[in-house]
């Protein structure tokens, strides 16, 4: 009679720390993703609804199991032994029957057991939902977090689905949350590598091949120096001339020129490329003075996120060429940094 009280009060136990350690399978979708697969005719998409509808009664029925078994291995532990060691093992039971729960292998176990079932518990509880649903406990909500709370963590859930979203969709995610607060200078032509052609110069065979192996396709048109751009000259313009004439860069250049500040986000550029259907902008500081230049092309490729390099382009970033200095400006044979 004791073994068999003993064996029933271990099977009882197994009751216990089982359906604490079951967790019933929920939607993998929030409630307006299953809508809209549902709407779209998704055919997976009704066991997943089925889960969600079920998950809070499954969850009552095990905690009901669960008490109900709990209260029956007390009694069996009281009753078995001596009220000492009985009630020593009901306590310690009680304590450690969540932590057992927790142990892997035994949530793997359960878990296994109760998805093998699982199709007949969805098929019973959709039976006796109004039953059921009296020994529901608080509702624990398995919808998605929706509300985001900084551009960050907006990135983050980008970042983190890459079932929904692939790399490149990724990039021009992160890169346009961060168009608006990047400015003219940190995506510019800066000043030192910029390519110009004095007003008067004669348009001749030669100097339209220098041009052309520049790799750009637009030149400030310059008036004395470089804090005097009078005009654009575009090269496509000069590919296409048919006469044989030798023009000067002021008779093929295109007027007005357009500026724009330095420390203007790149939002205010976008827009005003757009309103100008102007591809260059001349940028100046606050004194005026010419510190690089900035096309729409640069513009795009800081919200894409990647470069778009023309037939025109020899260098993938002119930033990176200024800091080499080619030029050699401003370095004499005897300088000091300070």
């Amino acid at each position: 009679m004791f073994m068999f009280q003993l064996i029933f009060t271990i099977c009882v136990f197994v009751v216990v720390v089982m359906a604490e350690s079951i967790v019933p399978r929920r939607s993998q979708y929030s409630r307006y993703e299953r809508a809209r697969r549902q709407k779209q005719g998704d055919a997976e998409i009704a066991k997943d609804i089925a889960r969600e509808d079920a998950a809070d009664d499954v969850s009552g029925i095990l905690r009901v199991v669960g008490a109900l078994a709990l209260v029956v291995f007390i009694l069996l532990a009281l009753t078995t032994f001596d009220w000492l060691a009985g009630a020593l093992l009901a306590v310690t039971g009680v304590v450690f029957y969540g932590t057992l729960a927790r142990v892997s292998p035994i949530h793997d176990a359960a878990q296994r057991l109760y998805d093998r079932y699982e199709p007949a518990v969805l098929s019973f509880v959709g039976q006796h939902h109004r039953i059921l649903s009296f020994f529901r406990g608080v509702p624990r909500s398995s919808e998605m977090k929706t509300q985001v709370d900084s551009r960050e963590e907006f990135v983050h859930i980008a970042e983190q689905s890459p079932h929904v979203l692939n790399k490149s969709e990724v990039l021009l995610i992160k890169n346009g949350l961060k168009f608006g607060e990047r400015v003219v200078g940190s995506i510019m032509t800066p000043r030192s590598v910029m390519d110009t052609v004095k007003r008067n110069d004669l348009l001749g065979p030669l100097l339209i091949d220098e041009l052309h192996k520049t790799g750009h396709s637009r030149f400030p048109v310059i008036d004395g120096d470089v804090d005097h751009i009078v005009g654009v000259l575009y090269i496509h313009n000069l590919l296409q001339l048919h006469d044989k004439k030798t023009h000067k860069a002021s008779e093929l250049m295109s007027t007005p020129v357009y500026y724009i500040k330095e420390d203007q986000t790149l939002d205010h550029a976008l827009a005003a490329f757009l309103r100008t259907h102007h591809h260059l902008f001349v940028v100046v500081n606050e004194y005026r003075e010419t510190v690089g230049i900035l096309t729409l092309e640069d513009t795009i490729e800081a919200l894409l996120g990647r470069k778009i390099v023309d037939e025109f382009d020899t260098h993938e970033d002119l930033r990176t060429v200024a800091a080499r200095n080619p030029r050699g400006n401003n370095h004499p044979a005897k300088h000091t940094d300070v």
